[in-house]
């Protein structure tokens, strides 16, 4: 047993020989009132300082529940003291009980009213509430009537997420798609992408990607990847704008000339792959007077530009590093 659960034992253990002790020495009822008394004090309390702070913001709707509450606690807290009226803190905890369901209840559907609440879904399809149904609808789980209902309601975007969770994710991609030309929201594209996949169906899901990368042109090679399964000729178009995408990057951080020199060897452009690489090599040389761990890059340039000898040097260089690493951590630990 470890030391939290010991002391949240003996507290336990505590409260119980407290109460155990009150009931012997002052019986059940003087029980009965200090309890009712500290939790009507204990809600007093609370209502006290939600309607300052409610009185200070303006909220006079939600000023005056709070003043109901802060009353009848007072008068529960008075009665309990006194015992004059037990019958009357009866009445009140019957009344806060019946707050506590009845506000429960409001929560789970916090944007119908009453009226729409103790309706049936089928019911307020039938009148034309379309929203109110189907929020019914989803309540209940049957997400394919939600999303019919969201949609008759021009709720889109509740009724994609209601197709997927009823697994429909045809209907959910054609919405995503829908809402992307409508709205002009590039996000749900991408949305659109996803579901496509899913249904299998991979050259939808490349055209969305397509869409998404105008926007987020960083997503030109993901689209280029996806055509390679689909259609070649495609895919070398898109890797040509992945690559335009890419040679603008490395002008602005060197890095990317890796991946410049990566899709040119791809397209068989051998000369411009060379010259892409010698600047990613530059590059790392660069960076690895500052930080060693670069010399992995360096020997993975040299590999690509076929210059061996300097390749093995830079990678047992990279090692070296790596071994003053590991030497130095474990001293670390030692100490």
């Amino acid at each position: 047993m470890d030391r939290l659960t010991a002391a949240i034992i003996g507290f336990a253990v505590i409260i119980l020989a407290i109460i155990g002790g009150i009931w012997h020495y002052f019986g059940i009822i003087f029980l009965t009132r200090l309890i009712l008394g500290l939790a009507y004090l204990g809600l007093f309390v609370i209502f006290a300082i939600m309607f300052g702070v409610l009185l200070y913001a303006r909220s006079f709707k939600y000023n005056l529940l709070t003043l109901i509450g802060l009353i009848t606690s007072a008068y529960a807290l008075y009665q309990c003291y006194t015992w004059k009226e037990p019958i009357h803190v009866g009445y009140v905890t019957v009344l806060y009980i019946l707050a506590f369901i009845g506000g429960v209840w409001w929560i789970t559907e916090p944007d119908l009213s009453f009226y729409e609440r103790i309706r049936s879904a089928s019911s307020l399809e039938k009148s034309g509430n379309f929203r109110a149904a189907a929020r019914k609808y989803e309540k209940a789980e049957n997400y394919s009537k939600a999303a019919e209902n969201y949609i008759k309601a021009g709720m889109m975007e509740s009724a994609a997420w209601c197709f997927e969770k009823a697994e429909e994710y045809e209907k959910a991609a054609e919405l995503y798609e829908k809402i992307a030309e409508e709205k002009g929201e590039i996000y749900y594209w991408k949305e659109a992408h996803e579901f496509w996949k899913k249904v299998g169906d991979l050259k939808r899901a490349a055209r969305c990607l397509e869409k998404y990368a105008e926007d987020e042109p960083w997503y030109w090679e993901d689209v280029a990847k996806m055509w390679e399964e689909i259609d070649r000729e495609k895919a070398e178009e898109m890797w040509k704008k992945a690559l335009d995408y890419y040679i603008r990057e490395a002008e602005e951080e060197g890095v990317f000339w890796e991946d410049v020199a990566r899709i040119q060897e791809k397209l068989g452009e051998k000369e411009g792959s060379k010259k892409a690489w010698e600047k990613f090599l530059e590059y790392c040389l660069k960076e690895a007077e500052e930080d060693e761990s670069w010399w992995k890059h360096v020997a993975e340039a040299y590999e690509n530009l076929g210059e061996k000898e300097k390749a093995d040097e830079a990678m047992k260089r990279y090692e070296e590093y790596r071994k003053k690493i590991s030497t130095f951590g474990e001293k670390e630990q030692g100490s």
